[in-house]
């Protein structure tokens, strides 16, 4: 069986912004944003896994095409916290990228699939 790298991609970073979001609440006492990055982190992985047994292609491509949607929202909440100072330049570095990887994939993934 085929590796799905966006399935992979988007658990392991839906697993990073759960811990992201842990330690906003712990250590910054930051809970508004940390409830609206948890949300659409995680809600990423969740469309992906609806996806896969979307009931036909045009469900399909809606599902990754909201999926596309949190990743770009996930992406403007880090951000946020980023120029807030709420996390690090490292921190923000590494999961920029990480969203962005999965941003590319979506967008590539649903291209193709309405072209097909």
């Amino acid at each position: 069986m085929k590796e799905n790298v966006v399935k992979n991609k988007s658990f392991n970073f839906a697993l990073r912004i759960v811990k992201l979001s842990k330690y906003l609440r712990n250590d910054k006492r930051e809970f508004v944003i940390s409830n609206q990055v948890l949300r659409s982190g995680t809600a990423i992985g969740a469309l992906i896994r609806e996806a896969e047994h979307a009931e036909s292609k045009a469900d399909f491509i809606h599902k990754l095409s909201i999926a596309l949607k949190e990743a770009n929202e996930t992406d403007y909440w880090i951000e946020l916290l980023y120029q807030s100072d709420e996390i690090e330049d490292s921190a923000y570095k590494s999961i920029h990228l990480e969203v962005q990887e999965i941003i590319k994939l979506l967008v590539s993934i649903v291209k193709s699939s309405k072209q097909n």
